[in-house]
C-alpha cells in the first residue's frame, strides 16, 4: 500500500510539473497518458527488450543534395547533418543514440542542426544525450529547436544540459556560421504547434542564404512573406509505425503532419523542406516501417 501511495504522489507531482510548462495546445489528458507511460514502461525495461528484438527500427542515414541558385551559390559544398525527435525517456534504448553519435563521428559534418523534442516528459532525461553531444564537435557549431514535448517538460533545465554540450538552442532567431559560411543563416523558430513561433523575428538580418529549422513542418504556414532556401523539420516520426510503401499509419499532431510525413519537399515560392523521421520513439518503444533516420544534406 505504502508503494502504491508513492507511485501516486510521485504521479500528482510529476503531473502539476509538466501542466506548468509553457507549452501549449494539449489536452491534460495527453499529459497525463504521458505520465502514466512514464511509469508502465518500467523505467525503460520494455524498451530496451523492443530495441534488442529489432523492433525499436534501425538507424539509417538519408542522403540529399540540394543546389542553391547560380548566385547564391557557395564557395565550398556545406554538410549539414539533421536529427530530431531523440524522446529520451522511458520509450527510447539509450543504445540508439550511441549509434547515432557513432554514425556522426564518422562522417564528420560541417554543422549538426537538432530538430527538437530531445525528451519525453522529463527534462533531466536529456542527460543520456548529452555526453555523445559534447563529442560531436562539427567545425560549425551545433544548433537546435525545441519541440512540443520540450516545451512540456522543463524548458529551462532541458537548455541549460544542451548549451553544456555545446549546442545553442534558437527560439524566434538567427546565428550566421562562422567563415567561409557567413552568408548562410541559420534561423529557428519556436515550435510551431505547442511554442509561440514567430518567423519574422527568426529570419530578421539573416543573411542571403537561409537555413530554416523548425520542429515541425507546420511551421511552413507560419512563415509570411519570409523565403528560405533549404529547411528541416522532424515531429512526424514518418509515423513510427507504417506501411510497407510508407505511409503513416499514425498521423502526429498539426495539419502539414500528413502532406509532409517524410522526405524532400519542393515547397512553392519557397525552397527546399527536408522531413526526417527522427531517432528516438514516442508513446511506445515500437518502430515499423518508420526506421530511425538521421539526415545528411550537401548543400551546394
Amino acid at each position: 500500500m505504502a508503494g502504491a501511495e508513492t507511485v501516486l504522489k510521485t504521479l500528482v507531482t510529476t503531473l502539476a510539473t509538466t501542466l506548468a510548462m509553457r507549452g501549449k495546445h494539449s489536452h491534460r489528458g495527453e499529459r497525463l497518458i504521458e505520465v502514466i507511460l512514464d511509469f508502465v514502461l518500467l523505467n525503460g525495461l520494455i524498451a530496451k527488450w523492443s530495441y534488442r528484438c529489432g523492433l525499436h527500427g534501425k538507424l539509417g542515414i538519408t542522403s540529399y543534395e540540394v543546389s542553391l541558385p547560380r548566385e547564391k551559390q557557395l564557395r565550398a559544398p556545406l554538410t549539414i547533418a539533421f536529427a530530431s525527435d531523440f524522446h529520451a525517456g522511458p520509450t527510447t534504448h539509450p543504445q540508439i543514440f550511441a549509434d547515432l553519435f557513432g554514425k556522426l563521428t564518422d562522417i564528420r559534418p560541417d554543422v549538426l542542426l537538432l530538430g527538437g523534442d530531445f525528451v519525453s516528459c522529463k527534462a533531466n532525461y536529456a542527460a543520456v544525450l548529452t555526453e555523445g553531444l559534447a563529442r560531436c564537435n562539427p567545425p560549425l557549431g551545433k544548433y537546435a529547436v525545441l519541440g512540443n514535448h520540450d516545451l512540456w517538460a522543463d524548458e529551462r533545465q532541458l537548455t541549460q544540459l544542451l548549451a553544456a554540450a555545446g549546442v545553442e538552442v534558437l527560439v524566434n532567431r538567427n546565428v550566421p556560421l562562422p567563415p567561409p559560411f557567413d552568408s548562410v543563416s541559420i534561423c529557428g523558430i519556436d515550435d510551431p504547434w505547442t511554442g509561440n513561433a514567430d518567423a519574422a523575428q527568426a529570419f530578421k538580418g539573416a543573411g542571403r542564404i537561409r537555413v530554416f529549422l523548425a520542429h515541425s513542418p507546420d511551421g511552413l504556414l507560419l512563415l509570411g512573406a519570409e523565403k528560405f532556401d533549404v529547411g528541416f523539420s522532424g515531429h512526424t516520426h514518418g509515423g513510427q509505425i507504417a506501411l510497407r510503401d510508407g505511409t503513416p499509419l499514425f498521423v502526429a499532431q498539426g495539419p502539414l503532419s500528413r502532406a509532409y510525413s517524410h522526405g524532400r519537399f519542393e515547397v512553392e515560392g519557397g525552397g527546399t523542406l527536408i522531413v526526417g523521421r527522427g531517432i528516438g520513439c514516442t508513446n511506445l518503444p515500437i518502430r515499423i516501417n518508420a526506421d530511425s533516420e538521421l539526415v545528411i544534406c550537401t548543400l551546394h
